[in-house]
């Protein structure tokens, strides 16, 4: 992999700057894609983007920006695109400085803007090389995520379609999954739950793999099948629960073929909500567990060892299911009453069982 380091007058980064909304900004003679379709959108606030006019009046130097090389030998911005957009809306006319547009500036300080040095880093290599180093990178302003990183590497058609469907506000994956999934979609986290959710956790192996591709057709599809599985079996929204249950996929992918009721799913679940207790420390686990019966998922509430030591001495160590004595270690703290049926995780619902006597209660 190749880092080179440059210095870039503003004169030559804003040429040919245009900023075409959606469609993306391009700058420094058409050649440097500044905000690529699938990058977030511009989220410097005013004062921020003042600052960065300020630091370049006064000569105070700005931290170094990232950029990566294309196949065609153009450009585009990893980490920079917030400055560099400040830097080109100003000297377009976009916003002012203590009532100065560039336009209204003396002849001299234009002439010292337009002179000002920008440190960038270009990268060219390897996807995987890219992505490792801008990864390990102290990477400072508006941290990219890993997901932001990623489209930078790979980025392509492939990844600019994939932002009609994942990546801005009021995009149509957000629509449809908003009650289950959480995640910004201008931050692309919308996005990598999607390519989680299709690849098996694969990400970067799957974007390589497409990255050429003109359509997300397999991926959009994906994603919409587990979204109308889960409101199809779980048709009763709880967006504060669902939001966090996880991987939807995972899920969709065990249990899509089974012939569920969606009623008596949803009764079990109502009533494991409404247990007068706090034995469930993971309501969300609710959902997989009415598909699996998997109490881990629930992270129940357990008997703390002081508990478990005391009820031992009571009992002399004996299991009261089959009379038999037992070291503390052989045995395990059981619920008289179940907790499915109410029973709390207290001192007067305690009991110690041998693993054989606990194992053959749990499973009957």
């Amino acid at each position: 992999m190749k880092i080179e380091r440059r210095e870039i007058a503003v004169r030559d980064l804003v040429k040919q700057y245009k900023d075409d909304g959606e469609g993306g900004v391009t700058g420094y003679g058409g050649k440097l894609d500044i905000r690529p379709p699938y990058q977030r959108e511009f989220v410097y606030n005013d004062k921020q983007r003042k600052d960065v006019i300020r630091s370049v009046l006064e000569g105070f130097p700005l931290n170094i920006m990232y950029w990566a090389v294309r196949p065609d030998g153009s450009f585009e911005v990893l980490d920079g695109q917030q400055r560099t957009i400040s830097i080109g809306q100003y000297v377009n006319g976009v916003f002012n400085i203590d009532d100065l547009y560039y336009t209204n500036q003396p002849d001299d300080v234009r002439e010292r803007i337009n002179n000002y040095k920008l440190m960038i880093y270009v990268c060219d290599g390897e996807p995987s090389e890219k992505l490792n180093w801008f990864r390990i990178v102290n990477i400072s302003g508006e941290r990219l995520t890993d997901q932001e990183l990623r489209n930078s590497v790979y980025s392509g058609p492939w990844v600019s379609e994939a932002k009609r469907y994942f990546s801005r506000s009021g995009c149509a994956a957000k629509d449809i999954s908003n009650d289950y999934v959480t995640g910004s979609p201008i931050r692309q986290e919308l996005l990598e739950t999607a390519i989680k959710w299709v690849s098996g956790g694969q990400v970067e192996d799957y974007m390589g793999l497409h990255q050429h591709d003109q359509d997300v057709d397999e991926m959009w599809s994906h994603f919409q099948a587990v979204i109308e599985w889960i409101g199809k079996t779980f048709p009763v929204k709880r967006p504060n629960i669902m939001r966090r249950v996880g991987d939807w996929s995972e899920i969709y992918a065990e249990h899509k073929n089974r012939d569920l009721d969606a009623g008596a799913l949803e009764k079990e679940i109502s009533k494991l909500l409404s247990l007068e207790n706090d034995a469930i420390q993971k309501q969300q686990g609710i959902y997989p567990y009415v598909l699996d019966g998997d109490e881990r998922q629930l992270h129940l509430r357990t008997f703390t060892n002081n508990q478990k030591n005391g009820a031992y001495e009571r009992q002399r160590g004996i299991c009261p299911n089959c009379n038999g004595k037992f070291n503390f270690e052989e045995m395990e703290g059981d619920h008289i009453k179940p907790w499915k049926e109410g029973g709390l995780t207290v001192v007067e619902n305690l009991q110690m069982l041998c693993k054989a006597c606990n194992q053959f209660k749990s499973s009957n």
